[in-house]
């Protein structure tokens, strides 16, 4: 019997997870149910990231991880929960299949059929943040090699066991050409180990208005985190709806399911809320679990019924949908044709798979070259770009000289424009030849005696012999 940890979570989630647990109880899955309390409530406990650090062994000892929609309280000092979970636990794959369900629940793409697979761990979403100045906050956007190996590889190994054709990746590695530019490179890598799955790569703005306009050009789709977050959301709208789809958060360590739409709370306690979301989420939780004939049983029943016209408020439409029904209606529409199959929606069935293995090829014992050659020094100013320009540009300080002064990524110094706009954050790149870090500790020191506000230090290296920093503009090493 598989042990599962389930939080039933806050606004609607109460209310659609028991329709789940239900419909999963009716079909005959052997689960051995553990409740946890997380969210709302405990956010307002003084936990900042909305879960007891005690309900920690449960999820631990579970095989499985089931979780409904929760609210996190506005304002400052909460840290999100699935962040939270999927960053601890590893769960580094976010797998989001986009199916339309026409001609019972609208969309203008009838033959769509997209598996969003999102990095979960890097990016933006690593939270590393800073206040720099008064007008300047600072998020990091964090992309490795290893992490990105990973996500690579599961999408095409996800292609390869779900029977897809192509795997496409969106970067916009034209622009962020080391963090985008790595994530587009692995993908090429990997994609080389996998030559019976054709592969693609779109600029992610491109290929954003492709994947709203024509999705049934697209079979598996594989991003970094933040560009997955807001696609899946947009491929599962024009699929039919946000409400619909369910999320798997995979990982060497432990797996998450859920619905991918919020706790809606001014839905709560109405028996109104559509737990379609949340039971395809508790399906690829069976199929995790290795229970492909429950997952295939609950799965039909859902096709049946939404083919028989038994709907919720937010897919009901009159002339396709033959009764609006709430919430304990809906599972209990489910639940009665549990054992049919759908006359005209194409029937699933799930066979058993064994566990992606998870193995990333990269040798992180592999010896690069690294050779310091200088540093970008940001500084807090509220001087003009030419007092700045005439103050530092060229000068050397402590054997260190300034090459190079920018604003928000624009040339400052050599050669600036008067019209470039400028903010109170500058950078200051000096460098020396066989620089040190005794080097750049002197010229720290200078600066600030100087009366140089310095914000942070940002080291420039040579890796490979190749600049691992970027240039602006016309700039050279």
């Amino acid at each position: 019997m598989a042990k599962i940890a389930v939080a039933h979570g806050d606004g609607i989630g109460p209310e659609i997870m028991d329709a789940t647990l239900k419909i999963l109880d009716k079909a005959g899955a052997q689960l051995e149910i553990n409740e946890v309390e997380i969210g709302e409530k405990l956010y307002l406990q003084g936990h900042e990231t909305g879960i007891n650090p005690k309900t920690w062994d449960t999820i631990l000892q579970a095989d499985a991880f089931l979780k409904a929609p929760i609210t996190t309280p506005q304002g400052g000092g909460f840290k999100s929960l699935n962040v939270t979970v999927r960053t601890t636990l590893g769960l580094y794959a976010n797998v989001r299949p986009c199916v339309s369900y026409a001609p019972y629940i609208d969309t203008k793409h009838p033959s769509m059929d997209v598996v969003i697979v999102r990095e979960n761990e890097e990016d933006l979403y690593s939270g590393i943040e800073y206040r720099q100045t008064p007008h300047v906050n600072e998020s990091i956007k964090l992309i490795s090699r290893e992490g990105t190996e990973k996500i690579c590889r599961y999408a095409f190994e996800y292609a390869v066991k779900h029977g897809r054709k192509k795997v496409t990746c969106f970067t916009k590695d034209n622009i962020m050409k080391f963090s985008d530019g790595l994530f587009t490179s692995v993908f090429k890598e990997v994609a080389e180990e996998y030559p019976a799955i054709e592969n693609e790569h779109w600029i992610v703005d491109i290929g954003a208005a492709k994947l709203a306009d024509t999705p049934e050009n697209f079979d598996v789709v594989v991003l970094p985190n933040l560009y997955g977050d807001i696609l899946s959301d947009v491929a599962a709208q024009i699929s039919g709806s946000v409400g619909l789809c369910g999320s798997a958060n995979i990982g060497v360590h432990g797996a998450m399911f859920e619905a991918i739409h919020g706790s809606a709370p001014r839905r709560a306690g109405q028996n109104m809320a559509n737990p379609s979301g949340l039971i395809h989420g508790a399906i690829l939780m069976l199929l995790h679990l290795n229970l492909p004939d429950v997952a295939s049983k609950v799965h039909n029943g859902w096709l049946a019924t939404i083919e028989n016209g038994f709907h919720t408020y937010d897919i009901f439409k009159e002339g396709i949908s033959k009764k609006k029904v709430g919430t304990k209606e809906f599972a209990d529409a489910v639940i009665s044709h549990l054992g049919s199959l759908p006359k005209k929606l194409p029937a699933v069935h799930y066979e058993p798979q064994t566990r992606s293995q998870h193995v990333s090829h990269s040798d992180p014992k592999t010896v690069h070259s690294r050779e310091l050659v200088g540093t970008d020094v940001f500084i807090y100013s509220r001087d003009t770009a030419k007092a700045l320009s005439d103050r530092f540009g060229g000068r050397t300080i402590g054997g260190m000289t300034c090459k190079y002064i920018g604003n928000r990524g624009a040339k400052i110094y050599p050669n600036g424009m008067e019209q470039t706009f400028c903010i109170e954050q500058f950078r200051l790149r000096f460098m020396r030849d066989k620089c040190t870090l005794h080097d750049i500790i002197t010229l720290q020191k200078e600066l600030t005696e100087d009366g140089v506000d310095i914000i942070k230090l940002e080291h420039l290296f040579d890796i490979d012999g190749t600049p691992g920093y970027s240039n602006a503009q016309d700039i050279a090493k």
